[in-house]
């Protein structure tokens, strides 16, 4: 059976030791937010210290939430900038569509900025949501103050295998497109409306990743295999940081490196762990993603 490097790693990541998530007393109270013409999603929106404080928009990783992804800093991000974060289309309580889409995920970001009222944020994406900020800054360059690109790369069919496996994936997936959206709308009908705030216990963790559909994987996988910012990513002009997980099955690290050399004028972050470093590392990964970001705005600012 082939197995991705992403959905593998990650797999192999969890399985080789119980982990353990980071404990916080309460998560920020988020809600459900419509996106006119585009569907509706569940939207965190934490205010920052002053109200003009830069803002933050945060993309959550494959087979995550809002909350799982990025839980464990919203209260650091917080002190210095209002935080964003929403989930997206086939995860948790986002929108359910009749196809997974990368580049309607980077709409639904400039969406959410439009219902807020918000001209531009500083976009942030983890893994897979590190895709969707790429194609958020190149699809919608003036919306983007600066990107912050987490564990994440150019493309994932670099070895034979990818190569091989993702066309198999999309070709299995297109006749069962129709059903696997209907086990997940089925799973997100399902949810309560809101989710528990109580991230204290396992229980929160282990509620926030059973409400993304197992159903959802091969689409959603068989979209991150087409997807390849190499012809383009080289013209984003945007102030950029790019957070590397140094010891990274899932998502080599040289593939992190050859992203950050694509793009003028980025800085190289490091975490020395693994995929899941902003859980089983989350002190280190914290202060990473705090100085990425800093530096972005830093050199906006200093170009304004």
């Amino acid at each position: 059976m082939v197995v991705t490097d992403l959905a593998g790693g990650v797999a192999r990541a969890g399985l080789r030791r119980v982990v353990r998530m980071p404990s916080v007393p309460q998560v920020p109270e988020g809600r459900i937010l419509d996106l006119p013409g585009r569907g509706r999603t569940y939207l965190v929106d934490v205010p920052g210290p002053t109200p003009d404080a830069p803002t933050v928009l945060l993309l959550h990783a494959l087979g995550c939430t809002a909350y799982l992804t990025w839980y464990p800093v919203l209260e650091e991000l917080s002190k210095s900038y209002r935080v964003l974060a929403f989930d997206q289309r086939w995860h948790g309580r986002g929108i359910r569509s009749r196809r997974f889409r990368l580049e309607d995920c980077a709409d639904d970001a400039i969406a959410v900025l439009d219902e807020l009222g918000l001209p531009s944020a500083v976009v942030a994406g983890y893994s897979m949501g590190g895709l969707v900020a790429q194609l958020v800054a190149h699809r919608h360059p003036d919306r983007v103050d600066g990107l912050v690109l987490c564990a994440t790369a150019r493309n994932f069919r670099g070895k034979a295998r990818e190569k091989l496996f993702f066309p198999v994936m999309t070709l299995a997936m297109h006749p069962l497109s129709r059903y696997a959206l209907q086990r997940v709308e089925k799973v997100a009908e399902a949810l309560p409306s809101s989710p528990s705030l109580d991230a204290s216990t396992p229980a929160f963790g282990r509620a926030e990743f059973r409400s993304t559909s197992a159903w959802s994987m091969p689409e959603v996988l068989g979209e991150l295999g087409r997807f390849n910012s190499a012809p383009w990513i080289g013209e984003l002009s945007c102030p950029t940081a790019v957070v590397v997980t140094d010891h990274d099955h899932a998502i080599p690290s040289s593939r992190q490196r050859k992203l950050a050399m694509s793009i003028p004028g980025s800085e190289v972050f490091e975490v020395h762990g693994g995929h899941l470093s902003l859980v089983l590392h989350t002190e280190a990964w914290r202060d990473a993603l705090v100085s990425a970001l800093t530096s972005v705005v830093r050199r906006r600012l200093k170009a304004a």
